[in-house]
């Protein structure tokens, strides 16, 4: 799964990587949460665009935002079948700007943060399906939600599942929804290559959404660790439906 993730490098390293044309200006982000407005890029008549949505899928069927369940996550395995998933899954696939992301760790009783970036530093990508919401007054809201796999064995001694992320030789892949189906590009719905992340301890003041600031990065000393920590963010539980009954979002 995703909760959290930071958006750290310049607007211009996300542009060169990404290759969008817009210039969008836009500061670092240390610790991004759902229903925040996040970038994307997708393709827009064939070419590469970058787009603000916000973080928490809303099917263009629901009628009421504010009886569904926040999706902040589609699971890999599934996105092909599920209700919730699959037409953004044919038609809108996307990829979400990022520099890493943070997990929790089980630990008797304590939940214990930890951030993954890669090794090599700079933005990397996260696969992501979109979707826009047309209200009853004919207004309109971009909504996104990150694609997850099987952690890879990196990850899996902290948590069991990632993100996807797709590396820049598979950014045309993953996005051109005119040449490539749905069950094609669920090829890249992998667990990350093995070399390519780094993750560690940092403080549990990540868990706190309202702190934003490059110190969360840092790894977890003794001291840090001493103090009273913050409650790890409760896990978000989806609502059964008849629609999508996809369970824990953690």
């Amino acid at each position: 799964m995703c909760g959290r993730y930071v958006i750290t490098s310049s607007p211009e390293a996300f542009r060169r990587l990404f290759g969008y044309p817009e210039q969008p200006n836009f500061p670092p982000r240390y610790n991004v949460a759902p229903t925040q407005a996040v970038p994307i890029m997708r393709l827009h008549e064939g070419k590469r665009q970058f787009a603000l949505v916000r973080w928490g899928l809303i099917p263009s069927w629901v009628k009421d935002p504010r009886t569904f369940s926040l999706l902040i996550n589609a699971r890999g395995e599934s996105v092909v079948e599920k209700p919730a998933f699959r037409a953004a899954m044919k038609r809108r696939r996307c990829l979400f700007l990022t520099d890493g992301f943070y997990e929790w760790k089980e630990d008797g009783g304590r939940k214990r943060p930890y951030f993954a970036r890669p090794k090599s530093g700079g933005p990397m990508a996260f696969a992501g399906l979109w979707e826009t919401w047309t209200g009853p007054n004919g207004e309109e809201q971009g909504t996104a939600a990150i694609v997850t796999s099987e952690a890879n064995r990196t990850l899996s001694a902290v948590h069991h599942r990632m993100p996807v992320i797709v590396e820049p030789s598979g950014f045309d892949f993953w996005l051109d929804t005119a040449n490539v189906d749905a069950k094609t590009a669920s090829a890249a719905i992998v667990p990350a290559r093995e070399d390519l992340l780094e993750v560690y301890e940092i403080s549990t003041a990540v868990n706190r959404v309202a702190n934003d600031s490059p110190t969360l990065l840092e790894p977890a000393s003794a001291t840090q660790e001493s103090a009273t920590p913050e409650p790890a963010p409760k896990p978000k539980r989806r609502k059964s439906d008849k629609a999508d009954t996809q369970g824990s979002l953690f």
